[in-house]
């Protein structure tokens, strides 16, 4: 299943974000291709790197679901349309309390 999200231009820094199928769990694809319930540790892609971070972990179905891009900055921190639900999102794995 996936939810319609803002299309994002080639040139802008993404993260792939997902949730870890046995847990549910919010994660995010880390630079080195593993995932990570830290959003610290998230990786950044631009172009084509992009798309084929996302396309693996698509193809990925037992370890995570619905994956997605997330619009972030160069540095990773969240930024866009989106950034109020990516920070609610990301909120317990930086250790926030509700």
């Amino acid at each position: 299943m996936t939810s319609v999200r803002p299309k994002l231009k080639p040139e802008t820094p993404k993260a792939v974000t997902a949730w870890a199928t046995a847990t549910g769990r919010s994660v995010w694809l880390s630079a080195e291709g593993s995932w990570t319930e830290d959003a610290r540790r998230l990786g950044v892609f631009i172009g084509a790197e992009a798309e084929a971070r996302l396309a693996a972990a698509n193809r990925q179905e037992e370890l995570v679901t619905d994956p997605y891009f997330m619009e972030v900055t160069h540095t990773g921190e969240i930024t866009g349309r989106e950034t109020l639900r990516e920070s609610m999102r990301a909120a317990p794995a930086l250790g926030a309390r509700p």
